[in-house]
């Protein structure tokens, strides 16, 4: 296959992946506003996909990470990096299926790992970046956001408690609104720069570009636009998990889920730490949930995202290894590894028409949700 031909494949294939992580992703800014009712689902979605642009221009540290600290890009080409993005859009829409916010960036490193090493060797992914740029962060971050979550809504709560409930909700809700915007400025940041790393990649494999680049202007641009676009969509299956599923949300415990949440994210965005802003965002609803109450979390819900998020990785990886091995061995399996990721995807995207999840539908069992809550208190 021509080079430019491929690399024009990969682009877009890594563009398609950036509009999956915005729709999968959606839920990570807006599922506490939602839930609380501070924004509308439609609202609350068009406001984040603003927002996903605007903060998708802010930084490029992310980006540089993924594309001079991950692998070896001396050690592959366009084709690997294709088999990669397969396995990663592949994992995200297995998740979103089944409406578990699992992360849409640790399906893009496993996809990536996986290629690569199939492709190139052990040693032609650089494990020592990996653990200190992905694997330490992912723990720590949604731990700390979780902490620091707790900790507001048990002193947000002490602080409110004389005042008059309805009036101190409102106050919160509004304030839902900025600290939903700054969770959305954070995933665009974080998120977005993941494509812009992949596509620098690609054209620094293919010879475009010199190794160590920044990612040019038109790729940050396309990758803004793609995540704004994707999260647009909505993603309301995962939507009704975060907003429901881990814990009844009230107002002052969504405004701390939120803060804690976004805070982290953008200090590990200027630092260039590659975090999963679905697993931060977790972490502060969770945390915020213990803070209101000490039953406060379903733990049958959060072990099944954690399951998912233990598979996410090995998943992704051994479906980038297999498309990327088979993406290497010319046109035909590049169109072979293509035609199947279609298929896959068109027959999720039809399995979930059978069982439509829709802004009202997921406003209505969040309402019902709150109204048992208040008759269980």
């Amino acid at each position: 296959m021509d080079a430019s031909l491929l690399v024009i494949i990969v682009v877009a294939t890594a563009l398609a992946f950036d509009f999956t992580n915005g729709f999968h992703d959606t839920a990570n800014s807006m599922a506490t506003s939602i839930a609380t009712g501070a924004l509308k689902p439609r609202t609350a979605v068009a406001f984040s996909a603003v927002l996903n642009l605007v903060g998708a221009l802010l930084s490029v540290e992310v980006a540089k990470t993924i594309s001079g600290g991950i692998v070896d890009d001396a050690r592959i080409t366009p084709a690997v990096v294709f088999g990669g993005l397969v396995g990663a859009i592949v994992w995200n829409l297995v998740t979103w299926y089944v409406g578990l916010p699992s992360s849409s960036s640790h399906a893009l490193f496993g996809g990536l790992i996986g290629a690569t090493w199939i492709a190139s060797g052990a040693d032609a992914v650089h494990f020592a970046k990996v653990v200190d740029k992905v694997v330490v962060p992912s723990i720590a971050a949604p731990l700390v956001a979780g902490i620091v979550a707790l900790l507001a809504t048990v002193l947000t709560y002490r602080l409110t408690r004389k005042a008059r409930e309805s009036v101190s909700h409102r106050g919160f809700k509004a304030g839902q609104i900025a600290s939903a915007a700054l969770m959305s400025l954070a995933h665009g940041t974080n998120d977005a720069q993941k494509t812009m790393g992949i596509i620098t990649l690609t054209l620094i494999t293919a010879g475009t570009l010199a190794p160590g680049s920044a990612p040019p202007m038109w790729v940050i641009l396309s990758a803004a636009v793609a995540i704004a676009l994707g999260t647009y969509l909505g993603g309301w299956r995962i939507t009704r998990t975060l907003g429901k599923g881990l814990t009844t949300i009230e107002a002052p415990q969504g405004f701390a889920a939120q803060t804690s949440a976004a805070t982290v994210i953008m200090a590990s965005s200027h630092l260039g730490f590659a975090l999963s802003t679905t697993h931060v965002a977790s972490g502060g609803i969770m945390g915020s949930g213990l803070g209101r109450q000490r039953d406060g979390v379903r733990w049958g819900v959060a072990g099944r995202m954690a399951v998912a998020w233990l598979l996410t990785l090995p998943a992704a990886g051994i479906v980038g290894a297999i498309a990327g091995k088979v993406a290497s061995t010319g046109t035909v399996g590049v169109v072979a590894v293509a035609v199947v990721a279609v298929v896959v995807s068109l027959v999720i995207w039809l399995l979930s028409r059978r069982e439509p999840v829709r802004p009202e539908h997921v406003v209505d069992e969040i309402a019902a949700q709150a109204e048992t809550h208040k008759v269980a208190v």
